[in-house]
């Protein structure tokens, strides 16, 4: 037998050529279990009556093999592929992962699968992000808010899928919406600080006026205040994102700038945090001399020195009610919750608020 010297490596082998590699079929899957295409059909598809014994099979064999089957040409006849659009404004704010949990949790057992694009809380990105992911023929998509362009407004009523609005209910949701009323959130801020006496009040905000659920929380926190005759005596926004040395910063900007201040209202836990580390390092004593607030109830901020007053804002629940919303109508059922959905959030006062 003659061998070319390329051939041979330096332990004077001949080596073996790799074999081609091809998408592996269900006949593949069938040879490897020996169970029948159809079978093994139903098997992946999680269809039919199969026994357990015979559905391992199959199953050991998909995975020995590294098989993945090819949604494509299901989805050619459907016109729809398993996966939920879940848009959202950042990963960098920490509410949104913890909506992202309860919206994965709900659909692990549906055969559906999220999928998540990023706007920046910019409207044309949004619109990018929508039009490329409904492209894909999405089951459904889960968004963030209420308001969006005008283009991204028509994308998602001429869709065609069930379309859930998340984390507002103030406003005219496309289908279905699932959330809290954020002037609602703010004007309970407003009566609790108004009650323990607070007159002389700061607001601090970010991603204002692009984050619009911030902003309605600042309209109706400053309406109840000025029922009662008290004004906002001073007020801040900048448009990074949510960050403790932020909130330091902008903190010391305004005591500086309003020392007279006795409650500082933050729009997020986190500048809020920041906050209250400044005004502690600097011996201001809180609630007594300064009191603060923020919003959304981030557990991640459980150990600091003294407990942020803040309202939880149903993060986990918001995913897992929109989601649900989409897997009962993928399978054709009637949904068990309403369209619009208003959920309660909870105050809590922790250290930081007097109560009355």
């Amino acid at each position: 037998m003659l061998f070319n010297n390329a051939a041979f490596q330096n332990t004077g082998r001949p080596t073996v050529t790799n074999p081609i590699k091809r998408p592996l079929t269900l006949r593949d899957v069938s040879e490897a279990s020996g169970v029948s295409e159809m079978t093994v059909s139903r098997v992946l598809r999680n269809k039919g009556d199969v026994s357990e014994a015979t559905r391992r099979k199959v199953q050991d064999a998909a995975k020995r093999l590294g098989y993945v089957p090819n949604r494509i040409a299901g989805a050619l006849a459907s016109q729809r592929v398993n996966l939920v659009a879940v848009i959202i404004p950042s990963f960098g704010n920490m509410v949104f992962p913890e909506v992202l949990s309860g919206i994965s949790e709900t659909l692990e057992d549906t055969g559906l699968q999220p999928v998540v694009g990023v706007t920046d809380y910019l409207p044309e990105k949004e619109e990018h992000v929508l039009f490329e992911m409904l492209s894909w023929r999405p089951s459904g998509v889960i968004i963030a808010g209420l308001e969006h362009s005008e283009a991204s407004r028509q994308m998602l009523m001429q869709a065609g899928i069930p379309v859930v609005e998340i984390m507002d209910v103030d406003g005219e949701p496309v289908d279905a919406c699932v959330g809290i009323s954020h002037r609602r959130a703010g004007r309970i801020m407003a009566e609790e600080i108004i009650a323990a006496g607070y007159k002389r009040i700061g607001f601090m905000g970010t991603k204002m006026p692009l984050d619009h659920r911030a902003r309605k929380r600042f309209e109706g926190f400053t309406r109840t205040l000025a029922k009662s005759g008290i004004e906002i005596a001073d007020q801040e926004f900048y448009s990074g994102g949510s960050a403790l040395a932020k909130g330091r910063e902008m903190t010391a900007k305004m005591i500086e700038r309003t020392p007279d201040l006795d409650f500082l209202y933050y729009s997020n836990d986190m500048i809020g945090a920041g906050g209250l580390l400044y005004l502690l390092e600097k011996g201001i004593d809180v609630p007594g001399q300064m009191g603060l607030a923020g919003f959304n109830g981030v557990e991640l901020l459980d150990g600091l020195p003294l407990q942020l007053a803040t309202m939880d804002a149903c993060r986990r629940d918001i995913g897992a009610r929109s989601a649900r919303i989409i897997a009962a109508q993928h399978a054709d059922e009637v949904p068990a919750d309403e369209k619009i959905i208003t959920l309660t959030p909870k105050l809590a006062f922790g250290d930081t608020l007097r109560r009355s």
